[in-house]
């Protein structure tokens, strides 16, 4: 069984955390991307019996922008066009 908790610091208010099982890495990063999750205390990845602080890597990977795959048939017009720019008329 592996699951995370997420800690968050509402201030005053107190601290909350969020665990739930159903709950993948990819979803407590896109979370945090959308801004549901602030104010992150900690973020413990839970592992059978062990628990590991993910909180770095975690929000280090919610900061990257998501890049992408560059297209294959953009790549191709990039390269038809810069042939062309050199062509003599």
């Amino acid at each position: 069984m592996q699951y995370f908790v997420v800690m968050i610091d509402y201030g005053r208010r107190g601290r909350g955390a969020v665990v739930d099982p159903e709950i993948t890495r990819r979803e407590v990063i896109s979370r945090i991307v959308s801004g549901e999750y602030k104010n992150i205390s900690f973020i413990h990845e839970i592992a059978g019996s062990s628990v590991e602080d993910v909180t770095a890597d975690i929000l280090s990977e919610a900061a990257l922008p998501d890049i992408g795959t560059p297209s294959l048939q953009a790549d191709h017009f990039d390269h038809l066009r810069d042939l062309r720019k050199h062509e003599t008329a």
